[in-house]
């Protein structure tokens, strides 16, 4: 009797527990996750001088050491089923005049795994004070995991090599290989007004591959995108991007996690910046609408805008587009006009509402809640997601009251303030 009573005694805290654990919101962690890896001032740091010159293709497997500094120059392709690794340590500096890019096409894999305390770092190749956003090209990832464009397959407009530049296919469970513990600073180069490189782009990747603790600083585009493809990411960083921090489309079907949008209005671009944008394509008759339609699940998110005067081009922190699925729950915003922006053709009806979620949020200085383009339906919307049940908060404190240690000039902590707990629903 005395071992069923501590069973179940055992069994209730559990429970107890793992309840408390899904309802801590924004980023979450014993510790500080972000300390040691992450860097929120690389234009001070000194990276050694290039001792070595990548160009053209990879066509075999092949190892980047530590002990070498690397300059990527032109772009780089890995091709031919091979894999590049990298050991943790391993500095890669883009090449500003030659915009070095570094392209895994499909089939190909990236094993790039550094360590919390050794991580592999792509940046610019200019000296401290001449860096800026889009000094070279950025990382791109080609797999074989479904899209929902027309044919199955498609290619990225980055000017790429025609015969190499091709992602999409059946496989869900693709494997491209592995990013974790990495830095990718000052990519996402403009080609064009309608070629925009990102950061890091996720081209019909599959799920085995492995994509966490992935800081992107200071691109001049998008820092993650991914078109189409499925995978799990979790421990995401995106630092003061011109564009959107996560922007997601062609049947994309992401699970996103314990993550982090840091944003600051004068790294905004003219054109609109979001921390989430999610559509399901780019123009409906390149798309086959018999596919899935691109559904994000995001949990424990943070999104922050550190410019808290409203000053600048501070926009909403989250835009979702027609026919797409996107849930957000155990999350915390702050500092965004408004919140969320719905495009105007999502409608006001149960089933299109019924795609879009947002539960046990905190909404903190966000100048308007959940709103649409279409402003008739707003009371609408306000009637749907503000129901009790789905405990969205909206209050009004400072960064510093809201988070841990905001302050990005030390070593920022951005999970919830414990000391307020009561007052974001914790």
């Amino acid at each position: 009797m005395k071992t069923k009573i501590q069973v179940a005694i055992f069994t209730l805290l559990s429970s107890f527990f793992l309840h408390a654990q899904q309802q801590q919101k924004g980023i979450i962690g014993t510790n500080n996750w972000m300390n040691n890896w992450t860097n929120f001032k690389p234009a001070a740091n000194e990276y050694n001088e290039a001792t070595n010159i990548i160009a053209g293709t990879i066509d075999k497997d092949t190892k980047l050491l530590k002990r070498n500094t690397y300059q990527l120059v032109g772009v780089v392709y890995v091709t031919n089923n091979a894999t590049l690794s990298i050991e943790p340590g391993t500095v890669i500096r883009g090449d500003d005049k030659s915009c070095g890019t570094l392209v895994i096409t499909n089939g190909s894999k990236i094993i790039a795994e550094g360590l919390e305390t050794d991580p592999i770092v792509f940046t610019s190749n200019k000296e401290k004070t001449e860096r800026k956003p889009g000094d070279w090209g950025g990382i791109i990832v080609l797999g074989k995991a479904p899209i929902n464009t027309l044919g199955g397959l498609h290619t990225l407009p980055f000017d790429l090599d025609p015969i190499l530049n091709h992602y999409g296919g059946q496989d869900a469970e693709d494997n491209s290989g592995i990013l974790k513990y990495v830095r990718i600073e000052y990519a996402g180069r403009k080609l064009s007004a309608l070629k925009e490189l990102n950061g890091l782009s996720l081209a019909g990747v599959g799920k085995k591959t492995i994509l966490n603790n992935i800081q992107i600083s200071f691109s001049n585009d998008d820092s993650f995108e991914c078109y189409g493809g499925d995978l799990n990411m979790s421990n995401l960083v995106s630092y003061r991007t011109t564009d959107d921090d996560f922007d997601f489309t062609q049947g994309a079907q992401i699970n996103i996690s314990n993550s982090i949008a840091i944003r600051h209005p004068f790294s905004s671009d003219v054109s609109g910046s979001r921390c989430f944008e999610i559509d399901s394509y780019d123009k409906v008759q390149n798309t086959d609408m018999s596919k899935k339609f691109t559904k994000i699940t995001a949990s424990n998110i943070t999104l922050v805008n550190l410019e808290e005067n409203n000053q600048g081009l501070v926009r909403e922190s989250v835009f979702v587009r027609e026919n797409t699925f996107f849930s957000l729950t155990n999350t915390i915003v702050s500092g965004f006009t408004p919140f969320v922006l719905l495009e105007a053709n999502v409608g006001n009806g149960d089933e299109s509402l019924s795609k879009i979620t947002f539960k046990n949020v905190v909404v903190n200085n966000c100048n308007g809640g959940i709103t649409s383009e279409s402003g008739s339906i707003n009371s609408t919307l306000d009637n749907w997601y503000n129901k009790p049940e789905n405990g969205i908060g909206y209050t009004k404190m400072k960064n510093n009251e809201l988070f841990i240690m905001p302050n990005i000039k030390g070593n920022p902590d951005f999970r919830a303030n414990i000391n307020n707990t009561i007052a974001i629903g914790n």
